[in-house]
């Protein structure tokens, strides 16, 4: 009685802004009770259409799905296909059209290259299904990871001696077996913040940057005297520029430029036969260590980090001089195939595989007759345990650089080779002991010279293609 005595009172005598206000409350909480089902119980099924359906076995169809609640990560992303100038380097906040879900979106990126977003976890699942990796490619590459964390030693290094079997004798390396071992668990989208071995490439990490000295070099700390010092140069410039890229850690921002500056400080002369690297600082050129420092500068622009263009120019002075030129009887553009350094007689396969790398990132186009016909010739020397030609030996430092080569390709080159990788290399594998996850050295081109870690990494490496770079020309 008294609570109705008090609304017929307070109706009437209400201001008319406080009767407003409770209508329009009224009117959102119907509307919000009517919206809100369709938010609890949607699930987005998610399409991926691709140029090339490789990974089939990866799904029971062509469609698999993601809840998403909240976006906290972003989804596998179709990107536009487009070539562009530098196909590496990081853009500020570009947009992508999120073909995923049909729609155009105005979604920013984190600013790292997008060369690297394959790694990301939304990501990851795509890209395996898209370009041809496998349930069995997947488990090699945790098995492999595991051997690498099982031999890590104490102080946040590892070794090419040992402690496992089929080390290298006489020839430690604890540079490069750490800058090795750190690129696969980075491959796999590990950083020093996030991911299952995270511990693992933390402790990794901090030992690395102990080894850097003022300069920007590593290998002076290591009292490296031998042909490993620029080879392990690089790779130790290419583990910190990717774990800058992925975290953008402000703390790794240094130790990333000044590596980098080195690099370009120690690069050849043109009186070398154009601008590269080779065994000691500024001296003599090779196409093999140009190829690791190549990746390396690459690797900096994926983190917005300065590299000057004049070093890329004289690469690619240095590339034009290496270039084999066709002998008697043979017929194939110059620029197809090439050679280990200048004035070689002999072309060789994995040189020209690590060239045309090189020519990728520094901007031939997909379509360039010279790149169409070296990969016609990778191509012809696909990856075998036990190869039909006895001096097809297998070479897994070769298979690396060709992996990536065709991966790029796409299409019939890649999905040729693929075919191939995807099934020999986890064959190759230890499935059982102490060393189950590794590769044998035994029998490889160079096994004895990297032991059984550079082997391991090199293999892991190749299975973790699919997601580690994103290819360079998109279709």
């Amino acid at each position: 009685m008294i609570v109705a005595g008090v609304t017929q009172f307070a109706v009437p005598n209400a201001p008319p802004w406080l009767v407003s206000m409770l209508i329009h409350v009224a009117v959102l909480l119907v509307l919000a009770l009517i919206a809100l089902p369709q938010f609890v119980d949607s699930t987005f099924v998610v399409e991926v259409s691709y140029a090339e359906e490789l990974g089939e076995q990866m799904l029971d169809d062509t469609q698999f799905i993601e809840s998403i609640e909240p976006l906290e990560t972003d989804p596998a992303l179709a990107f536009d296909a487009k070539e562009v100038e530098n196909p590496l380097a990081s853009s500020a906040l570009p947009q992508f059209k999120l073909e995923l879900f049909e729609a155009a979106s105005d979604l920013e990126t984190p600013a790292i290259g997008l060369a690297l977003s394959g790694r990301e976890p939304g990501a990851k699942k795509a890209m395996l299904a898209a370009y041809g990796g496998t349930a069995e490619t997947e488990n090699s590459v945790e098995m492999a990871l595991d051997w690498l964390k099982r031999n890590q030693k104490s102080d946040g290094t590892w070794s090419l001696a040992g402690p496992y079997a089929n080390g290298v004798a006489g020839a430690e390396n604890t540079l490069a077996a750490t800058a090795m071992a750190m690129l696969a668990f980075q491959g796999a989208g590990n950083t020093h913040q996030s991911g299952k071995y995270k511990a693992n490439v933390k402790k990794g990490m901090d030992a690395l940057l102990k080894m850097q000295d003022r300069d920007g070099s590593f290998f002076a700390t290591q009292r490296l005297q031998n042909s490993h010092q620029l080879y392990s140069q690089a790779q130790a410039t290419i583990v910190v520029c990717e774990l800058y890229g992925m975290t953008e850690d402000s703390a790794l921002r240094e130790p990333a430029q000044r590596a980098l500056d080195y690099a370009g400080s120690i690069q050849a002369s043109d009186g070398h036969g154009g601008g590269g690297w080779k065994y000691s600082p500024g001296s003599e050129v090779d196409t093999s260590v140009t190829g690791w420092f190549v990746i390396a500068l690459k690797s900096g622009e994926m983190g917005q980090l300065s590299v000057p263009s004049p070093v890329k120019d004289r690469i690619s002075t240095y590339l034009d001089n290496v270039a084999a030129e066709p002998g008697e009887g043979e017929q194939f553009p110059l620029g197809s195939r090439y050679l280990y350094k200048v004035g070689d007689k002999n072309q060789r396969v994995s040189m020209t595989a690590e060239a045309l790398l090189c020519r990728q990132y520094l901007g031939w186009s997909h379509d360039d007759p010279r790149l169409l016909a070296g990969v016609q010739l990778i191509n012809q020397h696909l990856i075998d345990w036990e190869p039909p030609d006895v001096t097809d030996t297998p070479n897994v430092y070769y298979w690396y650089y060709a992996t990536q080569v065709m991966h790029h390709m796409g299409g019939e080159h890649w999905e040729t080779w693929n075919d191939r990788m995807r099934t020999v290399l986890p064959r190759g594998q230890i499935k059982t002991g102490s060393e189950r996850g590794s590769w044998s050295p035994s029998g490889d081109r160079f096994g004895a010279q990297g032991g059984r870690l550079y082997m391991t990494c090199l293999c892991t490496y190749m299975l973790e293609v699919y997601y580690r770079h994103m290819p360079i020309y998109q279709h």
